[in-house]
């Protein structure tokens, strides 16, 4: 665990898949074929709150919801990369738009679409209720599901690490 918390300290960026992280993973299909998913405002909270300090935030996501976008539409600088098909291809097409190194890349990814890009990253986490496959490669299991807490949950342990977390700003949207 304190290997966890000091590599923390170098991590400027922030890579999340939607389904099963940012979302419970419940999908409701409307009957025009639209799909609803529920997330968490504290979720929402720290990505505002990362992107305001300055952190990189990114999804990467196989889902396909206009709606996925639309729940971040007002979060600037959030990058959204929906109905991927290949996680590895945008992964180092971000690192390369960002000229950063995987070294300060957090992910968290919750099922073996993931997997991939999760074994290339600084530090991988995942929500508690991950896949088994998951949870043997990370270096941190949140206690928080996903779309319960759990983004929230490894942003929090981050901006503390790097004494970034609950400065003045932070009672402002």
């Amino acid at each position: 665990m304190k290997n966890f918390r000091e590599k923390l300290k170098d991590i400027t960026t922030f890579i999340f898949d939607f389904d099963g992280v940012l979302s419970d993973g419940k999908i409701w299909v409307l009957p025009d074929g639209e799909q609803i998913r529920a997330t968490g405002v504290k979720d929402g909270y720290a990505l505002q709150y990362a992107l305001k300090k300055g952190y990189r935030v990114a999804i990467i996501s196989g889902g396909i919801s206009e709606s996925m976008r639309l729940r971040y539409k007002n979060f600037p600088g959030m990058e959204i990369y929906l109905s991927v098909h290949d996680k590895t291809k945008v992964f180092e097409e971000y690192m390369a738009k960002h000229g950063i190194t995987e070294k300060e890349i957090l992910m968290m990814g919750d099922d073996i679409p993931d997997y991939e890009i999760m074994r290339r990253c600084a530090i991988k986490c995942c929500p508690a209720d991950a896949s088994q496959e998951i949870k043997d490669i990370v270096d941190y299991i949140s206690f928080q599901n996903g779309g319960q807490g759990a983004a929230r949950d490894v942003i929090e342990q981050t901006l503390k690490a790097q004494g970034r977390w609950f400065e003045a700003d932070a009672c402002i949207w």
